[in-house]
Protein backbone atom coordinates (compact mmCIF):
# COMPACT_ATOMS: atom_id res chain seq x y z
CA UNK A 1 0.00 0.00 0.00
CA UNK A 2 1.52 3.61 -1.26
CA UNK A 3 1.57 6.02 1.59
CA UNK A 4 1.62 9.85 0.33
CA UNK A 5 4.20 12.32 1.21
CA UNK A 6 3.63 13.42 5.03
CA UNK A 7 7.14 14.68 5.57
CA UNK A 8 8.70 17.67 8.17
CA UNK A 9 11.55 19.40 7.61
CA UNK A 10 13.12 21.92 10.97
CA UNK A 11 14.85 25.34 9.25
CA UNK A 12 14.63 27.06 13.16
CA UNK A 13 14.81 26.05 16.20
CA UNK A 14 15.85 29.24 18.40
CA UNK A 15 13.74 31.71 20.60
CA UNK A 16 13.57 35.64 20.25
CA UNK A 17 17.39 35.66 20.08
CA UNK A 18 19.15 33.47 17.38
CA UNK A 19 22.60 32.00 18.42
CA UNK A 20 25.39 30.40 15.69
CA UNK A 21 23.73 27.61 15.47
CA UNK A 22 20.03 27.81 15.85
CA UNK A 23 17.82 30.02 14.10
CA UNK A 24 14.47 31.43 14.39
CA UNK A 25 11.57 29.32 14.20
CA UNK A 26 10.31 27.98 10.79
CA UNK A 27 9.48 24.84 9.26
CA UNK A 28 8.58 23.47 6.08
CA UNK A 29 5.45 20.54 5.78
CA UNK A 30 4.75 18.48 2.75
CA UNK A 31 1.65 16.74 2.40
CA UNK A 32 1.01 15.16 -0.96
CA UNK A 33 3.35 17.64 -2.61
CA UNK A 34 1.37 20.56 -1.12
CA UNK A 35 4.52 22.43 0.44
CA UNK A 36 3.46 24.86 3.42
CA UNK A 37 5.83 27.34 5.02
CA UNK A 38 5.26 27.71 8.83
CA UNK A 39 6.44 31.08 10.44
CA UNK A 40 9.08 32.48 8.94
CA UNK A 41 11.60 33.65 11.18
CA UNK A 42 14.90 35.88 10.36
CA UNK A 43 17.55 33.52 7.47
CA UNK A 44 14.08 30.77 6.51
CA UNK A 45 14.92 31.94 3.12
CA UNK A 46 18.92 30.97 3.90
CA UNK A 47 18.07 27.80 5.67
CA UNK A 48 15.58 26.81 2.59
CA UNK A 49 18.48 26.99 0.34
CA UNK A 50 20.40 25.45 2.32
CA UNK A 51 18.18 21.94 2.62
CA UNK A 52 17.14 21.94 -1.32
CA UNK A 53 13.98 22.85 -0.94
CA UNK A 54 12.72 25.27 -3.56
CA UNK A 55 10.95 28.29 -2.97
CA UNK A 56 8.31 28.20 -5.86
CA UNK A 57 7.08 24.94 -4.40
CA UNK A 58 5.12 27.21 -1.75
CA UNK A 59 1.88 28.56 -2.23
CA UNK A 60 0.61 28.78 1.71
CA UNK A 61 2.65 30.32 4.46
CA UNK A 62 1.35 30.79 8.11
CA UNK A 63 2.88 33.27 10.49
CA UNK A 64 1.70 32.51 13.91
CA UNK A 65 2.12 35.42 15.36
CA UNK A 66 3.82 38.85 14.76
CA UNK A 67 6.63 38.86 17.19
CA UNK A 68 10.02 39.37 15.13
CA UNK A 69 11.14 35.94 15.50
CA UNK A 70 8.63 34.63 13.33
CA UNK A 71 7.96 36.54 11.18
CA UNK A 72 10.99 39.13 10.48
CA UNK A 73 12.38 36.78 7.48
CA UNK A 74 9.03 37.11 5.25
CA UNK A 75 9.92 40.26 4.06
CA UNK A 76 12.85 39.37 2.00
CA UNK A 77 11.56 36.07 1.42
CA UNK A 78 8.75 37.57 -0.87
CA UNK A 79 11.41 39.55 -2.55
CA UNK A 80 13.56 36.57 -3.62
CA UNK A 81 10.60 34.76 -4.96
CA UNK A 82 9.71 38.18 -7.06
CA UNK A 83 13.56 38.16 -7.86
CA UNK A 84 13.24 34.33 -9.11
CA UNK A 85 10.14 35.46 -11.18
CA UNK A 86 7.38 34.18 -9.13
CA UNK A 87 3.51 34.74 -11.06
CA UNK A 88 1.69 32.39 -8.99
CA UNK A 89 -0.56 33.47 -6.29
CA UNK A 90 0.63 33.27 -2.92
CA UNK A 91 -1.38 33.02 0.37
CA UNK A 92 -0.73 33.79 3.37
CA UNK A 93 -2.27 33.04 7.12
CA UNK A 94 -1.90 36.05 9.62
CA UNK A 95 -3.19 38.20 11.82
CA UNK A 96 -4.72 41.12 10.13
CA UNK A 97 -2.07 43.67 10.76
CA UNK A 98 0.86 41.81 8.87
CA UNK A 99 -0.89 42.76 5.70
CA UNK A 100 -0.63 46.63 6.37
CA UNK A 101 3.24 45.90 7.54
CA UNK A 102 3.92 44.11 4.07
CA UNK A 103 2.20 46.87 2.48
CA UNK A 104 3.85 49.30 4.28
CA UNK A 105 7.47 47.88 3.38
CA UNK A 106 6.77 47.59 -0.13
CA UNK A 107 5.57 51.22 -0.42
CA UNK A 108 8.34 52.85 1.00
CA UNK A 109 10.67 50.54 -0.98
CA UNK A 110 8.92 51.35 -3.92
CA UNK A 111 8.75 47.35 -4.04
CA UNK A 112 6.02 45.81 -7.18
CA UNK A 113 6.26 41.94 -7.09
CA UNK A 114 5.36 39.92 -9.62
CA UNK A 115 3.09 37.68 -8.26
CA UNK A 116 -0.27 38.30 -6.27
CA UNK A 117 -0.38 37.97 -2.55
CA UNK A 118 -3.70 36.60 -1.38
CA UNK A 119 -3.84 37.35 2.95
CA UNK A 120 -6.20 35.36 5.01
CA UNK A 121 -6.77 36.48 8.36
CA UNK A 122 -6.72 34.22 11.86
CA UNK A 123 -8.24 34.69 15.12
CA UNK A 124 -7.55 33.29 17.95
CA UNK A 125 -10.80 32.82 19.64
CA UNK A 126 -11.77 29.63 18.52
CA UNK A 127 -10.30 26.28 15.95
CA UNK A 128 -11.42 27.91 12.87
CA UNK A 129 -10.76 25.85 9.53
CA UNK A 130 -9.25 28.22 7.21
CA UNK A 131 -7.75 25.92 4.18
CA UNK A 132 -8.29 22.55 2.15
CA UNK A 133 -8.35 21.11 -0.85
CA UNK A 134 -9.00 17.59 -1.82
CA UNK A 135 -6.59 15.80 0.41
CA UNK A 136 -4.92 18.41 3.14
CA UNK A 137 -7.33 20.19 6.05
CA UNK A 138 -5.60 23.03 7.74
CA UNK A 139 -7.15 24.25 10.87
CA UNK A 140 -6.14 27.48 13.07
CA UNK A 141 -6.00 27.05 16.92
CA UNK A 142 -5.99 29.70 19.49
CA UNK A 143 -3.05 29.77 22.27
CA UNK A 144 -2.13 31.79 24.98
CA UNK A 145 0.29 34.28 24.63
CA UNK A 146 1.69 37.83 25.14
CA UNK A 147 -0.27 39.24 21.09
CA UNK A 148 -2.77 37.48 19.29
CA UNK A 149 -1.56 34.00 18.48
CA UNK A 150 -2.44 30.74 16.66
CA UNK A 151 -1.08 27.35 16.54
CA UNK A 152 -2.10 25.13 13.15
CA UNK A 153 -3.44 21.64 13.03
CA UNK A 154 -2.58 20.37 9.41
CA UNK A 155 -4.48 16.85 8.42
CA UNK A 156 -4.90 14.29 5.34
CA UNK A 157 -8.26 13.63 4.28
CA UNK A 158 -9.47 10.14 4.64
CA UNK A 159 -8.15 8.57 0.97
CA UNK A 160 -10.28 6.27 -1.23
CA UNK A 161 -10.15 2.60 -0.56
CA UNK A 162 -7.53 0.81 -3.05
CA UNK A 163 -9.10 -1.85 -5.56
CA UNK A 164 -7.96 -5.02 -5.83
CA UNK A 165 -8.05 -5.77 -9.53
CA UNK A 166 -7.67 -9.28 -8.54
CA UNK A 167 -10.86 -9.74 -7.13
CA UNK A 168 -12.42 -7.55 -9.44
CA UNK A 169 -11.96 -10.79 -11.78
CA UNK A 170 -12.66 -13.27 -8.93
CA UNK A 171 -15.99 -11.84 -8.67
CA UNK A 172 -16.46 -11.02 -12.08
CA UNK A 173 -16.90 -7.58 -11.27
CA UNK A 174 -16.77 -5.13 -14.47
CA UNK A 175 -14.24 -1.96 -14.20
CA UNK A 176 -17.07 0.21 -14.48
CA UNK A 177 -18.06 -0.37 -11.06
CA UNK A 178 -14.50 1.16 -9.85
CA UNK A 179 -15.45 4.39 -8.84
CA UNK A 180 -18.58 3.08 -6.76
CA UNK A 181 -15.71 0.99 -5.22
CA UNK A 182 -13.93 3.73 -4.40
CA UNK A 183 -16.45 5.85 -2.93
CA UNK A 184 -17.29 2.86 0.14
CA UNK A 185 -20.27 1.25 -1.99
CA UNK A 186 -20.73 -2.32 -2.97
CA UNK A 187 -20.77 -3.18 -6.34
CA UNK A 188 -22.89 -5.54 -8.66
CA UNK A 189 -21.21 -8.19 -10.56
CA UNK A 190 -22.49 -9.24 -14.34
CA UNK A 191 -24.86 -11.72 -13.05
CA UNK A 192 -26.59 -8.75 -11.02
CA UNK A 193 -25.36 -10.10 -7.89
CA UNK A 194 -24.12 -7.75 -5.06
CA UNK A 195 -20.75 -8.23 -3.93
CA UNK A 196 -19.56 -6.20 -0.33
CA UNK A 197 -17.37 -3.62 -1.01
CA UNK A 198 -14.49 -5.04 1.46
CA UNK A 199 -14.14 -8.03 -0.56
CA UNK A 200 -12.91 -6.34 -3.54
CA UNK A 201 -11.29 -3.27 -1.99
CA UNK A 202 -8.37 -2.66 0.71
CA UNK A 203 -9.06 0.31 3.42
CA UNK A 204 -6.24 3.00 2.76
CA UNK A 205 -3.63 3.69 5.50
CA UNK A 206 -5.10 5.72 8.60
CA UNK A 207 -4.79 9.73 7.92
CA UNK A 208 -2.37 11.67 9.46
CA UNK A 209 -1.84 15.22 11.58
CA UNK A 210 0.89 17.40 12.54
CA UNK A 211 -0.22 20.17 15.37
CA UNK A 212 2.06 23.26 15.55
CA UNK A 213 1.45 24.59 18.97
CA UNK A 214 3.50 27.58 19.13
CA UNK A 215 4.70 30.40 21.55
CA UNK A 216 2.32 29.70 24.05
CA UNK A 217 1.57 29.28 27.87
CA UNK A 218 0.54 26.11 29.16
CA UNK A 219 -3.12 24.86 29.42
CA UNK A 220 -5.29 22.05 29.51
CA UNK A 221 -8.14 23.00 26.58
CA UNK A 222 -5.41 22.75 23.78
CA UNK A 223 -5.31 19.14 24.42
CA UNK A 224 -8.78 18.89 23.04
CA UNK A 225 -8.38 20.48 19.82
CA UNK A 226 -5.25 18.23 19.20
CA UNK A 227 -6.61 14.75 20.39
CA UNK A 228 -4.73 12.03 19.00
CA UNK A 229 -2.13 14.29 16.77
CA UNK A 230 0.37 11.89 15.12
CA UNK A 231 3.23 14.11 15.58
CA UNK A 232 3.11 17.05 17.62
CA UNK A 233 5.48 20.15 18.11
CA UNK A 234 5.10 22.10 21.04
CA UNK A 235 7.31 25.04 22.37
CA UNK A 236 9.51 24.64 25.18
CA UNK A 237 11.30 27.90 25.85
CA UNK A 238 12.19 27.47 29.15
CA UNK A 239 13.23 24.14 31.42
CA UNK A 240 11.51 23.94 34.72
CA UNK A 241 13.41 25.61 36.90
CA UNK A 242 12.19 28.42 34.79
CA UNK A 243 8.90 27.41 35.47
CA UNK A 244 7.96 31.00 36.39
CA UNK A 245 9.48 32.72 34.17
CA UNK A 246 7.79 30.83 31.45
CA UNK A 247 4.41 31.47 33.09
CA UNK A 248 5.32 35.03 32.82
CA UNK A 249 6.30 35.04 29.05
CA UNK A 250 3.69 33.19 28.12
CA UNK A 251 5.72 30.70 27.31
CA UNK A 252 6.05 26.43 28.53
CA UNK A 253 8.78 24.49 29.61
CA UNK A 254 9.97 20.78 28.41
CA UNK A 255 8.12 19.14 30.66
CA UNK A 256 4.88 21.27 30.23
CA UNK A 257 5.26 20.31 26.48
CA UNK A 258 5.13 16.30 27.56
CA UNK A 259 2.18 16.81 29.51
CA UNK A 260 0.30 18.26 27.03
CA UNK A 261 1.28 15.13 25.06
CA UNK A 262 0.10 12.72 27.07
CA UNK A 263 -2.86 14.68 27.73
CA UNK A 264 -3.47 15.14 23.90
CA UNK A 265 -2.34 11.35 22.91
CA UNK A 266 0.32 12.30 20.93
CA UNK A 267 1.88 9.61 19.65
CA UNK A 268 5.41 11.50 18.81
CA UNK A 269 6.20 14.81 20.30
CA UNK A 270 9.29 17.32 19.01
CA UNK A 271 10.31 20.01 21.52
CA UNK A 272 11.37 23.58 19.94
CA UNK A 273 11.72 27.21 20.58
CA UNK A 274 14.47 27.18 22.72
CA UNK A 275 15.80 29.89 24.72
CA UNK A 276 19.24 31.17 23.43
CA UNK A 277 20.53 30.89 27.20
CA UNK A 278 20.44 26.87 26.94
CA UNK A 279 23.76 25.13 25.12
CA UNK A 280 23.09 22.00 25.88
CA UNK A 281 19.62 20.88 24.65
CA UNK A 282 19.94 17.45 25.82
CA UNK A 283 18.84 18.66 28.85
CA UNK A 284 14.99 19.54 27.27
CA UNK A 285 14.77 15.72 26.82
CA UNK A 286 16.63 14.44 30.02
CA UNK A 287 12.80 16.81 31.17
CA UNK A 288 10.64 15.32 28.68
CA UNK A 289 11.68 11.82 28.19
CA UNK A 290 10.48 10.38 31.89
CA UNK A 291 6.94 12.01 31.00
CA UNK A 292 6.32 11.22 27.48
CA UNK A 293 9.33 9.14 25.93
CA UNK A 294 8.51 9.46 22.23
CA UNK A 295 10.45 12.91 22.31
CA UNK A 296 12.70 14.29 20.16
CA UNK A 297 14.25 17.91 19.42
CA UNK A 298 12.95 19.79 16.28
CA UNK A 299 16.76 21.05 15.60
CA UNK A 300 18.07 22.42 12.38
CA UNK A 301 18.21 20.32 9.36
CA UNK A 302 16.02 17.68 11.26
CA UNK A 303 13.52 15.73 8.76
CA UNK A 304 10.62 13.87 10.73
CA UNK A 305 8.42 11.91 8.06
CA UNK A 306 5.02 10.90 9.64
Amino acid sequence: MSFQTFQLLILGSSSATPTSSRNPTAQLLNIAERFFLIDCGESTQIQLRKYKARFQNINHIFISHLHGDHFFGLPGFLASMHLLGRKNELTIFAPPQLKEIIQLIHKHSDTYLSYPIKFIDTQNKTKELIWEDEKVEVYSLPLQHRISTTGFLFKEKPLPRNIDKYKLEKFNVSFSEIHKLKLGFDAIDNDGKTINNTDLTIAPHATRSYAFCSDTRFFEGLASEIMDVDLLYHESTFLEEKVDRAFQTYHSTAKQAAEMAILSNAKKLILGHFSARYDDLSEFLNEAKPIFNNTELATEGKIIDI
